[in-house]
């Protein structure tokens, strides 16, 4: 008989992680949720990675292990998701892990709701404690988060169904859970989330760029998938503790951003209704548009100087600008001077 395919495959791309990996696969191996398939994307990592995910192969079938060249961190999600057999899609960095609960919550929701996605959130506090335990020259290897031992009862726990992808994606859906706290989040990582496979198995994320999953998640947001949103704090993520600002870095950073802006505005100005391109352009694409802009002061050289003024223009020739939301004139006034400059 042919093996029944699972319920979740749960994609954890791997590079240079020997330090973080065991515990990342340990919190795979500890769900309450049994019926998954782990795929273990090593992305050509020098270190030991590939030898710690082969190990848990071996003693546990439901982990398969993917050798390949380096290509990225898209590159090896493409290639993961391209032998994912689910019916539900998970992504998880190998530097980050997540609560026991985190598959039988998310998959219990979706098949109450028949949603298309299920929505969780980080834990807001561990990551900051990371942070001072760093500042304050202490290890933060072996800190433990205090809710990873909190146990849920599904029947208990709030969420609301959301069949506007965009309340969900621009934060209102989520600060109805909030007394007095209105974060203004774009709610774009892929990390965060339980994915019908259908929805997503021909969205490929964009090779070798940054910020990938803006572009990917714009492309998700054009097929009106329905959201469960339940706010609880699944996910463990370990901050960058790396503080320096390299202009080489900022310039790979505003490159990647608007490679990004460029695929999904040529992409929603093709495929998306009014309503869908007024709510992307508002509250996503000069958001990045933003964000790209920031990264300008960054730069050193009349090179990348150069540089970031042919990508602005680019943006410019195929229609950005041509509608600029009253929030953004004065952004849009200044990156149009920088580019005349």
């Amino acid at each position: 008989m042919p093996n029944k395919k699972p319920k979740i495959s749960i994609i954890i791309p791997m590079y240079n992680v020997e330090k973080y990996l065991k515990r990342c696969l340990d919190s795979v191996r500890a769900q309450t949720f049994a019926d998954f398939q782990a795929i273990l994307v090593d992305d050509g990592s020098p270190d030991k990675s590939g030898e710690i995910a082969e190990s848990y192969a071996e003693q546990d079938k439901r982990f398969v292990v993917i050798h390949k060249e380096n290509g990225g961190l898209s590159d090896a999600r493409n290639v993961g998701m391209s032998h994912a057999s689910g019916e539900y899609i998970m992504y998880l960095d190998s530097d980050d892990f997540i609560h026991p609960q985190t598959m039988e919550i998310a998959y219990s929701l979706a098949q109450r709701d028949n949603s298309d996605i299920v929505s969780f959130t980080y834990d807001r506090l561990y990551r900051p404690q990371l942070m001072i335990r760093h500042k304050l020259g202490m290890t933060t290897d072996d800190v433990v988060p205090r809710g990873i031992k909190k146990h849920y009862d599904i029947n208990k726990i709030k969420s609301r169904k959301i069949t506007d992808v965009y309340e969900y994606a621009t934060d209102s859906a989520h600060n109805a859970f909030r007394k007095n706290r209105k974060w203004l989040v774009k709610h774009c990582q892929v990390w965060k989330n339980l994915y019908r496979r259908d929805l997503i198995a021909d969205i490929p994320f964009i090779k070798g760029i940054l910020f990938e999953d803006f572009p990917w998640w714009s492309r998700v947001m054009l097929r009106n998938p329905t959201v469960t949103v339940a706010p609880l704090p699944l996910y463990y993520y370990i901050p960058n503790f790396g503080g320096i600002v390299l202009s080489a870095k900022q310039l790979r950073i505003m490159q990647s951003l608007i490679t990004g802006i460029k695929d999904s505005f040529v992409l929603y100005s093709d495929q998306a209704s009014v309503y869908q391109m007024n709510m992307w352009s508002k509250n996503f694409l000069w958001f990045f548009v933003a964000k790209a802009f920031s990264k300008v002061k960054y730069l050193k050289t009349v090179e990348e100087i150069n540089l970031a003024k042919q990508g602005f223009t680019e943006l410019y020739e195929i229609g950005v600008f041509r509608s600029v939301p009253k929030s953004r004139i004065k952004l849009a006034v200044k990156i149009l001077d920088f580019i005349d400059k």
